[in-house]
C-alpha cells in the first residue's frame, strides 16, 4: 500500500526529556547528530522526493552543533513543496503555548485571540493535524500539540512505535477514512 500523505508531524524529543539521565541524553544527541549528517549527505534524496523538513520546538536548547545541523537541513529543503516532515524536538505543548504568548507580548500585543495565538505557535502557517496516531497503548496525548489537535481524530494503537508497521499505518488511515469530521458542529 502506497499512500500519499503530504504532511507528517512526529514528536522526537520533549522538553521533559532534558531531565533524563545525562548519559541517555548524550546518547540521544549523538543519534540526532548522526541522523542529521546522514540527511545532509543524502540531501539529493530529500530534494528529489520534494520533502521539506522543519524542526519545531525550543531547538536552541540543543547543543550548538546540532542546532546548526537543524538549520542546515531546513535551509536545504525549504524549497520543497510536495511533502512536509515536521519534527517536534525540545517540544512541550504547554511550553509552546507559553512561548506563543510571550512572543506576542514581545511584539507589543496586549490582547490575544485565536488567530494571534495561532500565528505565534511553532506551527504557524501549518494546517492543524487531521489525524493523530498514538502508539504504546497510552490513551492520552501527553502534551502533543494541544492547541492544534482540538479537532483532530485520534487513533490509538497498542503497539510500541518501533513495532508500528506499514500495515498498522494503513489501519489508522482506514479508521480516519471512516470518520465523519464535524469540527464541533
Amino acid at each position: 500500500m502506497e499512500e500519499e500523505v503530504p504532511m507528517i508531524t512526529m514528536w522526537g524529543f520533549s522538553t521533559e526529556n532534558f531531565q533524563r539521565d545525562s548519559d541517555e541524553i548524550t546518547s540521544l544527541f549523538g543519534l540526532f547528530e548522526k541522523d542529521l549528517f546522514a540527511a545532509i549527505t543524502r540531501k539529493d534524496d530529500l530534494i528529489r522526493k520534494n520533502v521539506r523538513v522543519r524542526f519545531l520546538g525550543r531547538t536552541n536548547n540543543f547543543p550548538e552543533k546540532i542546532s546548526q545541523l537543524f538549520n542546515k537541513v531546513e535551509e536545504m529543503t525549504k524549497g520543497s513543496t510536495k511533502y512536509s516532515l515536521n519534527l517536534l524536538l525540545a517540544y512541550g505543548g504547554r511550553t509552546e503555548i507559553v512561548d506563543a504568548v510571550n512572543s506576542a507580548i514581545k511584539e507589543g500585543i496586549t490582547e490575544v485571540d485565536e488567530k494571534i495565538l495561532s500565528d505565534h505557535m511553532y506551527t504557524a502557517g501549518l494546517p492543524d493535524p487531521e489525524l493523530v496516531i498514538r502508539t504504546s497503548g497510552a490513551r492520552r496525548l501527553s502534551g502533543l500539540l494541544p492547541w492544534q489537535t482540538v479537532y483532530s481524530e485520534i487513533y490509538f494503537s497498542e503497539k510500541l512505535w518501533p513495532d508500528f508497521s506499514r500495515e498498522d499505518f494503513g489501519d489508522a488511515l482506514r479508521f480516519y477514512e471512516k470518520t465523519q469530521r464535524k469540527f464541533g458542529k
